[in-house]
């Protein structure tokens, strides 16, 4: 009886240790940021087109591809100047490939599913101007491959005022100095470019997401 009621304790013992465990992991693990939604309330999904709009209305429409300054490869990311054009349809690429739905707070490679007289891939990049000082989101950024190589082909989406924005602050390198700043559209050559300053002053680009 006394090796029977040893045997016991010790069992109980070990059921409330592994509860004990087992709530310490459950606690201690990161909550996953919220999930980007569409305009029908849906999750954005990783891989499937759609359209990035502008919230606010009368001030052109969705996005496209357009030579800018004196080249005419690669080609800039640039806004309709009608508010009735959608634009071009894009896609999203978390960092983690494995993971389906886009979330905010999250790097994501931005490509644009359409072919182009380039050679350039869609995939967006930063890209500086130096004519003008400012930062312009291009295209011919690779796809995957995250790391100091390829760290100004990462953009986030975070949520904004009950609306969305587009950011630039990669955290794909964690010895890499980087600049974050909201994605904002200015006008150049009678364009209406993405972009932003080091100064930091441009308004945010407020969007929303419509599945193509």
């Amino acid at each position: 009886m006394k090796t029977a009621h040893h045997l016991l304790i010790l069992c109980l013992i070990i059921l409330f240790s592994n509860i004990y465990t087992n709530s310490r992991l459950c606690s201690a693990a990161p909550e996953q940021p919220s999930p980007v939604l569409d305009i029908d309330g849906k999750n954005v999904r990783a891989g499937v087109d759609y359209y990035i709009l502008p919230v606010i209305r009368g001030r052109g429409g969705g996005l496209t591809l357009a030579a800018t300054g004196n080249r005419t490869c690669p080609l800039n990311v640039v806004q309709e100047q009608l508010e009735v054009d959608s634009g071009l349809p894009l896609t999203f690429r978390p960092v983690n490939p494995k993971k389906g739905v886009v979330r905010v707070s999250t790097d994501h490679n931005i490509k644009f599913s359409a072919a182009t007289t380039c050679v350039q891939s869609t995939v967006w990049i930063l890209d500086h101007d130096e004519s003008s000082g400012r930062y312009m989101i291009a295209t011919g950024g690779v796809e995957g491959n995250p790391g100091p190589q390829t760290i100004s082909n990462w953009f986030k989406i975070e949520e904004y005022e009950g609306d969305y924005k587009l950011v630039f602050c990669p955290t794909v390198c964690n010895f890499c100095k980087v600049i974050c700043r909201d994605v904002g559209v200015f006008v150049q050559d009678g364009k209406r470019v993405l972009g932003f300053s080091l100064t930091g002053d441009d308004a945010p680009f407020r969007v929303m997401f419509k599945k193509a």
